[in-house]
């Protein structure tokens, strides 16, 4: 009986001190922004003119498929998932695929923050409808992929 009551104390006492190590982390807070709305059936989705990537015009979120998995980049941060129904997941820009980095600001629901704070004149590199011969459009080798910019890769 004296064990018992030795082991339930000595319970009670982890269950409290672990409650005081979880309260101090509490403390802690980094805030990557909320991820884009889940996506509850498969979308629609259309090719985007010149690429192998999809968009999903219907959404009111940037959502690009490529390879079958879902890409969206939200508050300039980019989040994958492998299927709708799924979860989002956080993802760095190096693990995005150049061909999604790569569709034109002018396709995207909501432009990222570093388009929007373009001036008119470099705007144009993007967003102009022009076609230089190559195939790929006017510009499109000169401006800097969504998402890249303002990790100082262009």
């Amino acid at each position: 009986m004296n064990r018992t009551c030795t082991l339930v104390v000595a319970f009670a006492l982890a269950v409290v001190a672990l409650s005081a190590g979880i309260a101090a982390a509490g403390d802690v807070n980094v805030n990557i922004g909320w991820p884009p709305a889940l996506i509850i059936e498969k979308p629609r989705v259309v090719m985007v003119p010149e690429t192998r990537v999809y968009r999903a015009p219907n959404l009111e979120f940037n959502v690009f498929m490529f390879g079958g998995k879902y890409y969206s980049l939200h508050n300039d941060r980019w989040f994958m998932t492998v299927r709708a129904g799924a979860p989002w997941t956080p993802v760095v820009v190096e693990r995005i695929p150049v061909e999604v980095r790569a569709v034109p600001v002018k396709y995207y629901k909501i432009k990222p923050d570093h388009a929007k704070k373009m001036k008119h004149k470099d705007k144009d590199k993007y967003d102009d409808d022009e076609d230089d011969g190559s195939g790929r459009g006017k510009g499109h080798d000169k401006g800097c992929p969504p998402g890249l910019a303002k990790q100082g890769r262009c």
